[in-house]
């Protein structure tokens, strides 16, 4: 399988959107509320006479029906909007301030930023769910009703949330159960890289062309984690046929030899050679096995054939290439 699936770079920062979408998005709300208040009380038209007033009030109830009956369920004044303005901002300050402490922190295992992800994407839920209800309080709902009555809906909510629950709990599981941490290379249901962040809804995997996928915790199903347990390096060395492969062999142990030293931050210890792995048509293959770190198996492959090559040809040890020899017909 091609090497830049298995380890994961980090993935590039997403440009800031440029002010003017802002603005734009402020624009669109704002005559949005503007045509709910005017469609659902005519009287907030303040600068038209009375009688206009009375008029467009008659003409809306006899279209849309009693419409102004929604202040009888929804308080909509500037005291409320007020209000929801001070929750939004509240909770916006809340959010962030619980992700400026979060990101201040500094877990030294994978469990640790597992977690630390996972509160943070725990807070980001709660706030919305908290918001809600405050907003809906500030509108005048009557929050104890729809809670009364919430048995009744438990059902069809539960059917309609089935994934989400789903996903939720086995969020919750996978942090406790320590299957993956964030930092593992892992391979989830056949796609490969490095676990970036575990949220309580979903779990994103970054490979090393930074393409970043994003997994339902409910659709975790195969789950290869790669780094549980070192991982083998594997390099075959072609000799010629014409070689004495004795010697040939004690060349390769001592360029072995030599590697951890010289690599000691992608070797532990010591590359092992485990013997003749085929007699193919041109040459002799000697194999190689080095343990390594998973994200440095590929990385590490190609240093022992650098060393290698530059070792035989340094003892005169020859490694055969095809060749094609041409006859000529006279």
């Amino acid at each position: 399988m091609a090497e830049n699936n298995v380890q994961a770079a980090a993935p590039e920062k997403k440009e800031k959107a440029p002010l003017g979408v802002y603005a734009k998005r402020v624009i669109r709300y704002a005559v949005a509320l503007v045509l709910f208040l005017v469609i659902t009380n005519p009287s907030v038209l303040f600068f038209l006479p009375e009688g206009t007033r009375e008029n467009l009030r008659n003409t809306w109830s006899q279209v849309f029906g009693n419409v102004e009956g929604i202040k009888e369920a929804v308080r909509i004044d500037f005291v409320a909007i007020f209000k929801i303005i001070a929750i939004v901002l509240m909770l916006l300050l809340l959010v962030n301030l619980v992700r400026l402490i979060i990101s201040k922190l500094t877990p030294k295992t994978g469990k640790g930023h597992s977690i630390v992800s996972m509160i943070g994407s725990f807070v980001t839920y709660a706030a919305v769910l908290l918001g809600i209800i405050m907003v809906l309080s500030s509108l005048g709902v009557n929050m104890s009703t729809i809670f009364a009555s919430i048995g009744i809906v438990a059902l069809i909510i539960g059917f309609a949330a089935e994934s989400l629950i789903a996903d939720l709990i086995t969020g919750i599981f996978l942090v406790f159960e320590d299957e993956f941490n964030v930092g593992d290379i892992v391979e989830i249901n056949g796609f490969r890289g490095t676990v970036t962040s575990i949220g309580m809804r979903v779990t994103t995997v970054t490979d090393m062309g930074g393409n970043m996928k994003v997994i339902n915790n409910s659709g975790i199903k195969d789950v290869l984690n790669r780094s549980k347990a070192a991982s083998k390096a594997v390099c075959d060395a072609p000799v010629a046929y014409s070689e004495n492969l004795e010697n040939a062999e004690k060349v390769l142990n001592a360029i072995l030899d030599k590697i951890p030293e010289k690599y000691p931050e992608k070797f532990s210890k010591r590359p092992e050679y485990i013997g003749v792995q085929a007699l193919d048509s041109s040459s002799v293959n000697l194999r190689v096995v080095a343990e390594v770190a998973e994200k440095d198996v590929f990385s590490a492959a190609r240093v022992l054939n650098r060393e290698i090559k530059i070792g035989f040809d340094a003892a005169g040890v020859e490694i055969p290439f095809q060749q094609v020899v041409v006859h000529q017909a006279k």
